[in-house]
């Protein structure tokens, strides 16, 4: 696998991206980037491909002519690896599959040449390569829209490098594209680097639900930084918990707004309807069309991976059956263990909480073997059912967007990062009451940290959180906190604080001299 350049880039694109650009639809025309060579820059369609690389896998759709070579082109998705790797090793969700590398993410054991965390290591610096041939080829241009657009890609660039920093830690860096073999940057200098792009582009970014949607605005940037600051302690060393709080406390207050409905997050018509509303919630979607934006990897690997006959109509006629709740997640809504049966709008009702969206039938709570898809509640949340009542616009490929970046994100990390910096816990209550009350769920008359940890998961389980969320609290690793198969144990044991960090890959450290791996790999 090439992990240090982007195998190609698109002159021309085969889909017309619903995301508000001019660039439109035309047969592919694909050459390899070489520095050496000139060629002609498209500005919009390489713009359109910093968005689509979300949602596609290469340069068809639903597959062909893939991105990052080396790994199947389905798992290559960049959403699909993030959701991966910050969930099957957590107390979340399990998966029963036994393709390579879905085993030892189940139990956190994993080596430099785990083809996932090196497939979503090249997947990251492929966008990354995109984003900086984008902001060489339009440096100097000062018109409206490339200024715009600048800034974007810098938004894009930091999103990138968060995820290579909270994953990886020291990680090769450059701004260029060129053959030179990049250097690594530290940790703490790539969190200040990010800090840096994300702030300073701020004033060129859309004002708040200004954008297109699917496209990026100033309180996407302003949601990133609150997450940064929230795991600062955990990236350099300095806790940053006021600075998350204020971040927070700017996306809390903008023109967004929580959906009255939950499940409406997680529809077909998610991108907004005459019954669905959710875009006031959603500040990024990875966005997705089932006739026109088409993958393996995006919400289509969501719905059916976490489907299969039986369940509830789901809105797609794939069903595969792999991914479903861990008996730690089910406690979550049903501490004692005791789920009725019934479908998700039954297993809800049953929790007082309209966010428990489990299908329990001829399903165990208990999980006794992890290759058995009916041993642990299924996880109904996403589906490509429409909550207008219409068809969605394929019956196999998806339309649900992914709601990668939403608000309610913020009232989480004010809540926690007021109460670990000693502020007006009445503030930080009424933040996680406010999630709870638009989920009919009863009023917390008291919070503490642990409380936040298991809201968070109540809030956005299965929406690729949960591994950065447990590091921060020390509870990934060791012994402080065992659920239902961690460490390959099905009653939980302790696992190495190495794994709080992943692997720089194999095939990376034998390409770059300059690279050092990560302590115990």
């Amino acid at each position: 696998m090439k992990l240090r350049y982007i195998k190609s880039i698109l002159l021309s694109l085969s889909f017309c991206l619903a995301l508000g650009l001019t660039a439109c639809i035309g047969d592919l025309d694909v050459d390899p980037i070489d520095p050496s060579v000139t060629q002609e820059f498209d500005q919009e369609a390489v713009f359109a491909k910093i968005y689509a690389t979300m949602a596609l896998t290469g340069q068809k759709g639903p597959d062909g002519n893939g991105d990052v070579d080396g790994i199947d082109e389905g798992t290559s998705a960049f959403y699909r690896l993030i959701f991966t790797i910050n969930e099957y090793p957590t107390d979340e969700v399990i998966c029963s599959w036994g393709d390579p590398g879905i085993p030892e993410l189940n139990y956190i054991n994993w080596s430099s040449s785990h083809e996932m965390l090196t497939g979503l290591y090249a997947r990251l610096n492929f966008d990354v390569t995109l984003c900086n041939h984008f902001l060489e080829m339009t440096d100097g241009k000062t018109d409206d829209n490339t200024v715009r657009q600048r800034a974007e890609a810098r938004f894009m660039r930091a999103l990138n490098f968060y995820y290579l920093m909270d994953i990886y830690g020291n990680v090769p860096f450059t701004e260029k594209v060129t053959s030179d073999l990049p250097d690594q940057i530290l940790r703490a200098d790539l969190f200040n680097y990010i800090e840096k792009e994300l702030l300073e582009i701020e004033s060129d970014m859309y004002d708040a639900r200004q954008a297109p949607f699917g496209r990026a605005d100033k309180v996407a940037s302003w949601l990133l930084l609150s997450r940064m600051y929230l795991n600062a302690e955990v990236y350099t060393g300095t806790a940053r918990w006021s600075d998350a709080a204020a971040y927070a406390k700017k996306v809390m207050d903008s023109s967004y707004q929580l959906n009255a409905n939950y499940a409406h997050l997680f529809m077909g018509d998610n991108d907004g309807s005459s019954v669905n509303q959710s875009p006031q919630e959603i500040i990024l979607p990875i966005r997705q069309d089932g006739l026109n934006i088409r993958s393996w990897g995006g919400s289509l690997f969501l719905i059916a991976a976490t489907h299969t006959e039986g369940m509830t109509l789901w809105g797609t006629t794939e069903g595969w059956g792999g991914v479903r709740a861990r008996a730690a997640l089910a406690k979550k809504f049903f501490q004692d263990g005791n789920v009725p049966t019934g479908d998700e709008k039954e297993v809800a009702k049953a929790a007082n909480d309209d966010r428990a969206l489990f299908f329990s039938k001829e399903r165990t709570v208990e999980i006794a073997n992890v290759n058995t898809f009916k041993e642990g509640l299924s996880i109904a949340k996403f589906t490509n059912i429409r909550a207008d009542g219409n068809a969605s616009s394929d019956p196999k490929y998806t339309d649900m967007d992914i709601p990668f970046f939403r608000l309610a994100e913020a009232y989480l990390t004010y809540a926690e990062a007021v109460l670990r910096s000693g502020g007006d816990t009445g503030s930080a209550l009424g933040a996680i009451n406010a999630l709870r009350t638009r989920a009919h769920a009863s009023q917390l008359a008291s919070i503490s940290l642990d409380n936040i940890l298991d809201e968070k998961s109540r809030e956005f389980y299965a929406e690729g959180h949960r591994r950065t969320d447990l590091i921060r609290y020390g509870y990934f690793t060791g012994a402080g906190y065992l659920w239902d198969w961690k460490g390959g144990s099905a009653q939980g044991t302790s696992v190495s604080s190495i794994y709080n960090l992943c692997p720089i890959p194999a095939s990376d450290m034998n390409a770059n001299e300059k690279l050092v791996q990560n302590p115990g790999y």
